[in-house]
């Protein structure tokens, strides 16, 4: 048997991920093995199961496990081995082909070695760690860019999207389509699942040096943010462009009571059909509808370099009742490394309560970094199929 040892403390890059695969760390439903392009840089794409639970509200198991909480509020079920529409406003409960035994690490100091890309093509694995694995979930881009709000629930969980160390069991997910309904269908990927060995955080004055030495934000011309510029505080803000001249389209709102989005189809939907486009304005603010959805890019140009992999978080609550981000997760490599400096960020926008007014450079959300264990042998659009790379304001990929 191989033994792989695990100890420098990070995000668990695409080589270690498969290695977890290989020792059934990580585990998948009988005759839904795990497929190659689930793997992305720091993560893994998870899938959605044969069954869909409408259920009477969301939930937290806290002292039971998920399937018990499912059998006290479930209205119906539906198979979506085939296809099945979710209505919006509604609550599914799906369990996901993959699971998780955390407990099966071998947790004990151990001494670092070198490894390649052979070492994961290894039949037999045995993992050894110095810390112990953790695991959090993000939905996908594209899900986000599509208002569907999905959140990874687990057995006896008092938090969504965090894994505990040691946790042993299925994955769950809750899915609420917001703004459009839409057809899943089983093994498509709504969110991802990152592994995580022990602190993994970089703090304020390393993000500093890291820009300083290797730029991580950048304005439109290229030139990246001076150290004046960077506004940092547990992460880095990212402000919202509503610049350009009158016919310029710096946004996207929702539109009420459109068609099914079918998830299998690519750029398949006329945009018109779906949004209504956001020019910028004349006097550099923007007033949101309480309760619309709406896209927009952040000003600055982002570019997360091989060593790091950064969330999108929500802005202070207390300067308002907005909520900026849906889809948060940034894998290594994104907008990093092109002929283009940076990629925008983009912004899934929706204002609770009142009307609330935006300007143009407006702080409204910020990005955590956590450090990588290794460097993936893979980053973000190298030879992946990455939908988002050197993007400016996009919508989902279902679009034309």
């Amino acid at each position: 048997m191989k033994v792989e040892s695990i100890r420098t403390q990070g995000v668990v890059p695409i080589q270690r991920v498969k290695q977890l695969v290989k020792a059934g760390i990580i585990n998948h439903e009988s005759g839904y093995g795990i497929l190659e392009n689930q793997y992305q840089p720091n993560s893994l794409d998870l899938r959605l199961g044969t069954k869909a639970y409408r259920v009477r509200s969301s939930f937290l198991p806290e002292n039971e496990t998920v399937k018990a909480k499912i059998d006290k509020l479930c209205q119906y079920e539906v198979s979506i081995l085939d296809g099945a529409v979710l209505e919006p406003n509604c609550v599914y409960i799906i369990p996901l082909l993959e699971s998780l035994n955390l407990s099966k690490i071998n947790h004990q100091a151990v001494q670092p070695e070198l490894f390649s890309e052979d070492d994961v093509s290894r039949q037999s694995v045995q993992i050894k760690t110095s810390h112990a694995l953790r695991a959090k979930a993000n939905p996908k881009s594209s899900t986000g860019r599509l208002d569907v709000f999905t959140r990874v629930i687990t057995d006896y969980s008092h938090r969504f999207e965090e894994i505990d160390e040691g946790y042993d069991g299925p994955l769950y997910l809750e899915v609420v389509p917001k703004s459009f309904p839409i057809k899943v269908k089983t093994g498509q990927r709504l969110n991802q699942l990152r592994i995580i060995h022990g602190n993994a955080p970089v703090e304020d004055q390393e993000l500093l040096r890291l820009h300083m030495n290797d730029p991580i934000l950048y304005h439109k011309s290229g030139e990246a943010l001076s150290m004046d510029e960077i506004n940092v505080k547990k992460g880095l803000f990212l402000r919202v462009d509503l610049s350009g001249d009158k016919d310029t389209v710096v946004g996207y709102k929702a539109k009420n009571h459109a068609a099914t989005i079918d998830l299998e189809k690519v750029g398949a939907y006329e945009i018109s059909d779906y949004w209504e486009p956001i020019f910028a304005p004349t006097k550099d603010y923007i007033i949101l509808e309480p309760e619309a959805f709406y896209i927009f890019a952040s000003k600055e140009h982002c570019a997360i370099p091989p060593n790091l992999a950064a969330e999108m978080v929500a802005y202070d609550t207390g300067t308002g009742e907005i909520r900026s981000h849906y889809a948060g997760f940034f894998d290594s490599g994104f907008g990093y490394g092109g002929k283009t400096k940076g990629a925008k960020a983009v912004l899934e926008v929706r204002v609770h309560d009142v009307p609330f007014l935006i300007e143009d450079g407006q702080t409204i959300c910020s990005m955590t970094f956590e450090s990588n264990l290794e460097i993936p042998f893979i980053t973000y659009g190298s030879s992946l199929k990455s939908n988002y790379q050197n993007q400016l304001l996009k919508l989902g990929k279902h679009f034309k």
